[in-house]
């Protein structure tokens, strides 16, 4: 990197879209690509083809894999992938199931609302607490990588979590999460890029650079 201020770079990568993603359900973690997202994974594979880096990893959710795959057959780097970058975890008994389904859109709700409300807990699902744990464990994770250059396939509420993280920090509040939440977009393969850098203000921290640029989509 030219900038020696800069240690390292991440390139997040939502998946493209799924057939869950616009179908009445709740989303579970084996939806696959549906054609649209197909052709949304080869666009933001021919712009990562002309990046320079040196890991690509991805969550093992199924839409998230196969995005990576399509941007691996395009750059010809093999990826890998973690848990720490999965989806939002929700309780498992509502997995599938259809907006129409009375108990299925109760228990969504209430673990909606654990989301946002520390301590508060649903079923097997993970909770505000949960979240940001898990959204520190994958910065530290990133930041101890000893690559400079990364690739991450990921989902749209977890990155903005890692955003909202970032950008707030430790003043991070149940009620600030869940305005940044309702407030902050995130297209299918849109790129956001962190930056690991020091500044004669600051020591080694996370940045924001680039929030969900979808050029790519037209």
């Amino acid at each position: 990197m030219k900038n020696p201020n800069i240690k390292k770079i991440v390139y997040f990568v939502r998946h493209g879209q799924s057939e869950q993603n616009i179908a009445p359900v709740f989303q579970s973690p084996d939806s696959r690509l549906n054609e649209l997202g197909r052709k949304q994974a080869k666009l933001i594979a021919k712009r990562v083809a002309k990046l320079v880096f040196e890991a690509l990893i991805t969550s093992p959710f199924v839409r998230a894999k196969e995005t990576a795959d399509i941007i691996s057959k395009t750059t010809s780097k093999k990826y890998e992938s973690s848990d720490l970058f999965v989806e939002r975890v929700k309780p498992t008994n509502i997995d599938g199931k259809s907006y129409e389904d009375k108990e299925a859109n109760k228990i969504w709700r209430e673990w909606e609302k654990s989301l946002y409300t520390k301590g508060m807990r649903v079923a097997d699902g993970e909770n505000f607490d949960d979240l940001i744990a898990r959204a520190d464990k994958a910065l530290k994770f990133l930041q101890d990588r000893p690559e400079q250059s990364l690739v991450v396939v990921t989902h749209g509420f977890f990155l903005r979590t890692l955003i909202a993280r970032i950008l707030i920090g430790d003043l991070l509040s149940g009620e600030a999460f869940f305005r940044f939440h309702k407030s902050a977009s995130m297209e299918n393969t849109g790129i956001t890029v962190i930056r690991y850098q020091s500044s004669f203000e600051q020591t080694d921290n996370w940045h924001l650079w680039i929030y969900n640029d979808h050029a790519h989509l037209g």
